[in-house]
């Protein structure tokens, strides 16, 4: 498990998964919600912006204030715990994106 989930590592998770359908462009349309589980509890957050809208992509910014580890001067989100593990909801179950994109293709 890594120590903390980072933009960079969402990026990262991106370049990995492009062109798979584990990505939240290419599974949008096969109903995937982008999300984020921590692993932990079990608790899934689908992704928001910081003011609480749904986000069509994957951003740490809306995740609860205790998962965060990092932020910026301006108070933006740069790392949560890494127990956080990016994914997606349909019908209210959590797919990783191995998952997502096994079921999306």
């Amino acid at each position: 498990m890594n120590s903390a989930l980072t933009i960079e590592v969402l990026k990262q998770e991106t370049l990995a998964f492009r062109g798979t359908g584990g990505i939240s462009a290419e599974c949008r349309c096969h109903a995937f919600r982008p999300a984020f589980r921590d692993s932990r509890t079990g608790i899934v957050y689908l992704s928001r912006y910081a003011d609480g809208r749904l986000a069509p992509l994957h951003l740490l910014a809306g995740l609860p204030d205790d998962l965060a580890l990092r932020r910026d001067a301006s108070g933006r989100v740069l790392a949560v715990d890494g127990a956080v593990v990016a994914g997606f909801v349909r019908d209210g179950r959590f797919y990783t994106r191995d998952e997502a994109a096994a079921s999306a293709c």
